[in-house]
């Protein structure tokens, strides 16, 4: 080997080995341009083999040379943007495998072609969201899949950065949907399992279903008519913005409860009765048929088959026959489990207990189907003492406010109101006592005849996409059991049928 000698011409110097007048070996090459400087190994007058080329801004690239030129693997740090590469490079350029790690926390591990991101690679964000997959011209382009900083993940096709193409989304929250996109957003046909339970499957525009269920209706005349103490099935059904069946959508937690017309005391001296509405859980609720309403107690109908395919042991309870009849049970809008079935008749069961392990009630919700549910078998329940009493008062006050009375008039039915409360009293008892004696006999006396008012709630748990379905609303007339051979054929087991 030649022996080391210092080669200094004009404005650039040389300290290192030389071989034929040319630069070979290991030396020290400072370039007429001062704003760079190398250090490492030479070979006929090229940087080649290991060195590390310095700039005067404080980058650097330390490697393999060949031929002059950066080609092979090495490690480059950019001193203005603070970014460090390690990999493969080609004539100076990012090329072929390697790292990028990045100033603000992020990092891409992958393809290089020429400086840009091309071919398949893992890229990290500063927030922390990994994309592993296709890139090109430096952008996310083919098939990937990403997590994103809320926890989401897609997989699917993407185009500039973009998912669009087919793609599945794994949301945090439990949220699924699978389809097409167009400019990051669903777009095109798609299915949605939301987390709250709700399905949608059909088109979207822009991030948004097309088809999504708009309102929902009871269906049936304006006014249902039902025999006292006899079933009701009732078909409500979910509708798009043209009135046609939402078909699309399935899912959705349905509430079905009643209410009586509620007419406020005209008085504020009226404490008790306030105070009486107050310890009801639900308060008065406003109908679109101009007055509120005060939730009534709606009740399902088991029968004896269900009971035994159930493996209820209601039924083998000592002292209780097995009915002939249908057992009826308060739904959980009025009380929490099966073990306050006694609250809910009014009665009590000296002989026996239920509980929830006892029987199964039935919950007082339904799921839609394909745009539709339906509550098969519901009944009336029977009012409690309290809830009759504000009953009473409430139809006291309508009538205290449709009219002023004279004195004399004031007085004589002052009278005649205390022999109608006493009686009303003593025929209370009277009911109250053969329910405790027989509480299963007592069908025809479920509820009192009179208007009524369904009203079914969109009670899902999270509201799909921010859209929660306004109440719907129906007339019930409730008319005493004697009118049933008159009007047998308006009256009865009253089923809405679907349209």
């Amino acid at each position: 080997m030649a022996a080391p000698r210092k080669v200094t011409r004009s404005s650039h110097q040389y300290v290192g080995d030389v071989k034929k007048q040319l630069r070979h070996g290991y030396g020290l090459y400072v370039y007429a341009n001062p704003f760079f400087r190398y250090e490492g190994e030479w070979k006929d007058g090229k940087k080649h083999g290991h060195g590390k080329l310095l700039f005067r801004d404080g980058s650097y690239y330390e490697g393999e040379f060949m031929h002059g030129e950066i080609t092979g693997n090495g490690l480059r740090y950019w001193a203005t943007s603070g970014n460090t590469y390690s990999g493969e490079f080609l004539d100076g350029e990012l090329h072929g495998h390697g790292v990028m790690q990045y100033k603000d926390g992020g990092r891409y591990e992958g393809a290089f072609v020429f400086g840009i991101r091309e071919g398949h690679g893992l890229l990290v964000d500063k927030d922390g969201q990994t994309y592993s997959g296709a890139f090109h011209n430096n952008k996310r382009y083919g098939e990937g899949q990403m997590t994103f900083q809320n926890g989401d993940h897609y997989e699917g096709n993407w185009v500039l950065n973009l998912r669009q193409g087919h793609g599945v989304l794994h949301c945090l929250d439990g949220t699924i949907y699978e389809g097409q996109w167009r400019n990051d957003v669903f777009n095109g046909q798609g299915s949605m399992i939301h987390c709250s339970g709700v399905i949608y499957d059909g088109p979207w525009i822009n991030g948004h279903p097309a088809d999504i269920a708009k309102r929902m209706i009871i269906l049936g005349e304006d006014i249902i008519d039902v025999v006292q103490g006899s079933p009701v099935t009732f078909h409500v059904q979910l509708q798009k913005e043209d009135g046609e069946i939402a078909a699309n959508e399935s899912g959705r937690v349905l509430r079905i409860s009643a209410g009586i017309k509620y007419t406020p005391p005209s008085k504020p001296q009226t404490a008790n009765f306030l105070e009486l509405i107050e310890d009801f859980e639900e308060k008065p609720v406003q109908t679109p048929f101009g007055y509120e309403c005060m939730k009534y107690p709606l009740s399902y109908l088991i029968h004896e088959k269900q009971l035994l395919e159930a493996g209820s042991p209601l039924l083998s309870q000592p002292g209780v026959q097995s009915p002939n009849n249908p057992l009826l049970i308060a739904d959980e809008s009025c009380h929490e489990s099966a073990g306050d079935l006694s609250n809910a008749l009014d009665v009590e069961y000296p002989k026996f207990s239920i509980s929830e392990e006892d029987i199964s009630v039935p919950p007082p919700t339904k799921r839609v189907e394909m745009g539709q549910a339906v509550f098969e078998d519901i009944l009336f329940g029977p009012p409690s003492a309290k809830f009759l009493n504000a009953w009473e008062n409430t139809e006291k006050n309508r009538k205290k406010a449709s009219g002023k009375l004279s004195a004399e008039k004031t007085e004589k039915m002052t009278v005649s109101q205390e022999k109608i409360e006493d009686s009303r009293s003593e025929i209370l008892n009277k009911e109250r006592k053969a329910r405790r004696e027989n509480p299963l006999a007592d069908s025809s006396n479920i509820a009192r005849p009179g208007e009524y008012v369904i009203m079914v709630d969109d009670v899902t748990s999270s509201s799909f996409l921010g859209h929660t379905l306004q109440t719907a609303f129906k007339l019930i007339r409730i008319h005493p059991e004697k009118d049933k051979g008159k009007n047998n054929r308006k009256f009865g087991m009253l089923s809405v049928p679907t349209l």
